[in-house]
């Protein structure tokens, strides 16, 4: 994909954070695509969500952008003219709206309002942020369904299909549950007759092998360093179940339409669980919002229990060698969530 267009207007959306926060954002750029047709589509975001960005089927071009921390990159080596319309799906403030904003847009559509004006539309909270952005789009007569979140059925064939997959690992050790807690839970599952297997990012091997090795799991069924999008993306749509925190895995279990159990702690999943529908459970013991970036493991997230994710885990599993809902085809893009 190359932000080069032959004689198409540009579509500029910013949204330079992580793979969570872009299939989060699915349903906003589907929507951005069906209103405008004729446009160049180009997302904004770290160079390593490019195979992610092309399998949404909304986007045509990825422009690569990335600041530290979450931050606001830099936009101005935007190639060319200004691009006709800039979207701020990155963030509500003014820091985003003003990146794209130096770019000189024809339109820019934002939650934050130019300098000196009254804000027009403001973010709810709670809301979900799937229908934050579509709820923006909509005040700019844009249609947009948060739950059109689906993605097509990957290409490459499963490193482990119909296996229960654990990924312990998360961006910030705030939404880490303890490896041990997933070592135990995975040591259960494989005592009664799964096939487990244990993912992890960039930088997770050590965590990544304490719970593989805690759990008794095999080397064939280890997967550290961070598996490349299309590598996780088919593992995760063939999966009978993903165990994870709240982290990119999980959004692309319920873009997969795989079942699912979710952990969380700082953040409720009524602001980035996945839809409320049988095959996914969101675990959560109500309490104040804290910290999703904080160094340690969020209070509540550490309330969730072994047995807790046991039962929630055993009431989404088929029985070893039955068919699993990961083994049949998943939603192609444009279809609504079901």
């Amino acid at each position: 994909m190359s932000a080069r267009r032959a004689g198409r207007p540009a579509l500029l959306v910013l949204r330079a954070l992580g793979l969570g926060d872009l299939l989060a954002g699915v349903p906003a750029l589907r929507a951005l695509r069906r209103a405008f047709p004729d446009h160049h589509l180009v997302l904004a975001a770290p160079e390593n969500l490019r195979e992610a960005a092309e399998a949404t089927g909304a986007v045509d071009a990825l422009f690569p952008a990335y600041a530290p921390g979450r931050g606001v990159p830099d936009l101005r080596h935007w190639p060319g003219p200004p691009p006709q319309i800039a979207v701020d799906l990155h963030g509500t403030g003014f820091l985003s709206r003003e990146a794209l904003a130096v770019l000189a847009p024809e339109r820019l559509l934002a939650y934050a309002p130019p300098p000196g004006r009254p804000a027009v539309l403001r973010p709810r909270r709670p809301e979900h942020e799937r229908e934050r952005w579509c709820r923006l789009l909509r005040a700019h007569g844009v249609p947009a369904d948060s739950g059109d979140l689906l993605l097509a059925p990957p290409r490459l064939a499963s490193l482990a299909p119909d296996a229960v997959v654990v990924h312990p690992g998360a961006d910030a050790a705030a939404r880490r549950w303890p490896a041990e807690r997933y070592a135990e839970v995975a040591a259960t599952l494989a005592r009664r007759g799964h096939r487990m297997v244990v993912t992890g990012g960039p930088g997770e091997d050590a965590l990544v092998g304490a719970v593989a090795d805690a759990a008794g799991i095999a080397p064939r069924d280890v997967f550290a360093g961070g598996l490349p999008f299309p590598r996780l993306s088919a593992l995760i749509a063939s999966a009978r179940l993903l165990i994870s925190g709240d982290t990119g895995p999980a959004h692309l279990a319920a873009a997969h339409a795989v079942p699912s159990v979710t952990l969380f702690g700082p953040v409720p999943p009524s602001a980035w669980g996945p839809p409320p529908l049988p095959r996914h459970a969101a675990l959560w013991h109500t309490g104040p919002p804290g910290d999703p970036h904080g160094t340690v493991p969020d209070p509540q997230l550490l309330r969730i229990t072994v047995d807790e994710v046991l039962t929630a885990a055993a009431n989404r599993l088929p029985p070893p060698g039955a068919a699993s809902a990961g083994s049949a085809a998943p939603g192609a893009p444009g279809r609504r969530v079901r």
